[in-house]
């Protein structure tokens, strides 16, 4: 198709959407009205419209539908230039469509039957359960530790007492430094209850280069400073590369792969259902080639 036959297929689509938006555009992209034509394949009104955004109207819908009816003669004509250019490819491509057609139909039909008959509730036994069973899964590929760190101003006189505090195994102690964190404001970050990246705990401190693996031991309150700051830090727990990787950080992870089990079970169970009842009614017929 030559370029001034584009124009003119452009210039009518342009003219008769300039002229529906003088009136009253929803109306006009309604109906069988063709807007557009490119060899066999035709544009209505209607497919026009049903393309324009709601929140649109007046002359934004026009410019909108004008730049549709375009690209659609763009694309249209790129189609059929493919058809020549790939004529012999035809078979082929009609092949590979009619694949992608019937994956998209078997998708659906899993899906709808996946959401009828799926229970996505999955209590801690089962999670647990499946950690056990598939320990040698989950392996641990960094330092994770247990611990807390807190920051405070060097100019702080009573930070001998503030160390004493957060070394001692009395519940009391470790209330009274609790309240002198949170009474002075000094930066506290307790991670004594869940596990962390060692290089995230790191990141608290003063560290720099290889220093880090010489700071990892457990057993007592450690201490740094930079030109503004001290730091108290104390490390409780560690797991080391090769470890178990601990349950609180796969339990979403596990809650995933129970769920694609089961989506999988109901997937293969429906398959095995519909063989069985097309081979009651003999509408299944594998032949014996080997022969």
């Amino acid at each position: 198709m030559d370029m001034k036959i584009f124009e003119r297929i452009t210039l009518f689509a342009a003219a008769a959407i300039l002229f529906a938006a003088c009136q009253e555009l929803p109306a006009y992209l309604t109906g069988e009205r063709i807007v557009a034509r490119v060899g066999d394949a035709e544009l209505t009104a209607a497919e026009v419209g049903s393309s324009v955004p709601s929140s649109l109207g007046g002359a934004d819908s026009a410019a909108f539908a004008d730049l549709y009816v375009n690209r659609w003669v763009k694309r249209m004509l790129k189609v059929q230039e493919a058809e020549e250019l790939f004529s012999d490819a035809a078979s082929d491509i009609d092949k590979q469509v009619e694949e992608y057609r019937q994956s998209l139909l078997v998708r659906k039909v899993d899906q709808y039957y996946v959401d009828r008959g799926i229970d996505t509730l999955f209590t801690a036994d089962d999670i647990r359960s499946y950690y056990e069973t598939h320990a040698s899964d989950f392996v641990l590929d960094r330092t994770l530790v247990k611990g807390r760190v807190v920051r405070f101003p060097e100019s702080y006189r009573q930070a001998m007492k503030l160390y004493t505090l957060m070394s001692s195994p009395s519940a009391d102690k470790q209330r009274d430094f609790a309240e002198i964190c949170t009474k002075n404001d000094f930066h506290l970050v307790d991670r004594t209850s869940s596990w962390v990246d060692y290089s995230e705990f790191l990141s608290e401190l003063p560290v720099a280069g290889a220093m880090g693996a010489s700071l990892l031991k457990t057993g007592k309150v450690q201490n740094l400073r930079d030109t503004r700051s001290i730091y108290y830090f104390e490390i409780t727990d560690i797991l080391r590369p090769g470890d178990r990787i601990p349950l609180e950080r796969l339990t979403q992870t596990i809650r995933r792969i129970l769920f694609n089990a089961r989506q999988n079970d109901i997937i293969r169970a429906h398959e095995e259902e519909l063989y069985r009842a097309a081979e009651e009614r003999r509408d299944v017929t594998i032949y014996d080639n080997k022969d």
